[in-house]
């Protein structure tokens, strides 16, 4: 997959896009394949996805897979509600890249 040319973002951009890291063990086998998820902003593109990754983390992105989790309906205090959906992005790394969630952010 080709990436679009990679746009400057603005630092508050940066954090709106990425919200958090996915760390399940989906995730973790995921790593072994050189790959990383993040809950991102809902209308976030892929382009942006990457180019705030690169930014933020100082990595190379080959590519970049997107998903809506559409929210559940569930009940609270006794009244129906739904939770508000997501969007995920799985995100391909170079090789010999790697991102560590264990160290803060600069």
């Amino acid at each position: 997959m080709t990436m679009a040319p990679k746009k400057a973002l603005s630092k508050e951009r940066i954090y709106t896009i990425i919200r958090a890291p996915l760390i399940t063990e989906k995730m973790t086998l995921l790593s072994e394949k050189n790959q990383v998820g993040f809950k991102v902003a809902i209308d976030a593109s892929k382009p942006e996805i990457a180019a705030a990754i690169e930014a933020l983390f100082s990595v190379k992105v080959t590519s970049v897979n997107t998903l809506i989790q559409k929210g559940k309906t569930k009940r609270f205090k006794g009244r129906p509600g739904v939770r508000s959906d997501v969007k995920k992005a799985i995100v391909t790394l170079a090789p010999g890249q790697s991102i560590d969630f264990t160290t803060s952010l600069a």
